[in-house]
């Protein structure tokens, strides 16, 4: 048996005019996805390849953040030292930790940081280099090659805007990237880092992720923002006015979102089945409220994370785990529960 008062939740969901999120934004490319499920919200030349400058940064911060202790000290690698651009002035042989070189690359976008952080992942930039490209084939990320650690111009260092954005979420899945890309300042080791990252201060719900400019390239800005228990990540490349065009197509993307009350204390979520009791299955109650963001066309389903039958002993108000949410079958949420009835 199913409660039926949850799945009518998505019924509440009212049909809303579809909103463009442009009338006039000044990106070459630009996407705006929602990173919990993958739907495309915008595009605009999504598909076309162009250099990537420093956005290519998420890529080498989040191999790092896999493959390496942030605690781990390395020394400085000659290769590292002195590379052109936006830089850290780190020398070589100089001892660092990859967590301060993490910051150093994320936030402050040196170029001799993603460097040293290939050497510490991998031993060599051809080797991290390779594993960058062994990653992008393995996310589908079918318009992008890598050939440096650090973005700098290279025709061979390109992507797209929804490959960019598919790299992003995928990213912001690993805790440590996802809470040093929303950091907006940091000091460590004698190093102070700001986030160059302007939408951290001036957009709601601002998480991250990485901004990027040569003169080759042009200004780009992977983004996301998290409102409505949702995130969308959006990427513009060579645009003059990024800041500007991320904010308008939030506010355009998320007005398509209403948010609804998926769970409330104390009321029936689901359903589970018994191995006693007079009806065979018993409630579960969810453990506090929720409301989620919700698109007219989504589907909204539910499942208990903890099994499928529940075996008795068990008491009322007792912890049942976790039922999980999902929108067009892609898990959204988590809503702690409790059981309704005693059984022994």
């Amino acid at each position: 048996m199913i409660v039926r008062k949850i799945y009518c939740f998505v019924a509440l969901a009212l049909l809303l005019a579809c909103v463009s999120p442009c009338q006039a934004i000044s990106a070459a490319s630009a996407i705006v996805i929602d990173a919990d499920t993958g739907r495309v919200l915008y595009a605009h030349n999504a598909d076309q390849r162009a250099l990537i400058a420093s956005t290519t940064k998420i890529m080498t911060g989040y191999l790092a953040c896999e493959r390496c202790d942030p605690a781990a000290e390395i020394s400085v690698p000659a290769e590292a030292a002195g590379l052109e651009g936006s830089s850290l002035w780190l020398k070589a042989g100089q001892r660092v930790t990859v967590k301060t070189l993490l910051y150093g690359a994320l936030l402050q976008s040196g170029n001799d940081a993603a460097a040293a952080l290939a050497y510490a992942a991998c031993g060599s930039t051809a080797a991290f280099v390779e594993a960058m490209n062994e990653r992008a084939a393995a996310l589908g990320l079918a318009d992008t090659h890598f050939a440096n650690p650090h973005g700098l111009d290279d025709p061979e260092n390109y992507s797209t805007a929804r490959d960019l954005a598919d790299l992003a979420a995928a990213a912001l899945k690993h805790p440590l990237f996802a809470q040093i890309v929303s950091t907006k300042s940091a000091t460590m080791e004698g190093f102070s880092f700001v986030n160059h990252n302007k939408l951290l201060w001036q957009l709601e719900g601002a998480v991250g992720v990485k901004t990027g400019y040569t003169k080759a390239a042009g200004r780009i800005l992977v983004s996301a923002v998290r409102r409505l228990g949702r995130t969308l990540i959006c990427v513009t490349i060579s645009d003059p006015d990024d800041w500007k065009d991320h904010a308008a197509l939030y506010d355009a993307a998320f007005s398509r979102y209403q948010a609804l009350d998926v769970a409330k204390e104390g009321e029936p979520v689901y359903c589970v089945p018994t191995v006693c009791g007079p009806a065979g299955w018993t409630e579960l109650l969810a453990g506090e409220d929720l409301s989620l963001g919700l698109l007219p066309e989504e589907r909204v389903s539910y499942a208990w994370t903890e099994a499928s039958v529940l075996f008795p002993p068990y008491a009322a108000g007792g912890d049942a785990g976790a039922v999980r949410v999902f929108a067009d079958n892609v898990p959204i949420a988590e809503i702690p529960v409790v059981l309704s009835e005693s059984s022994s």
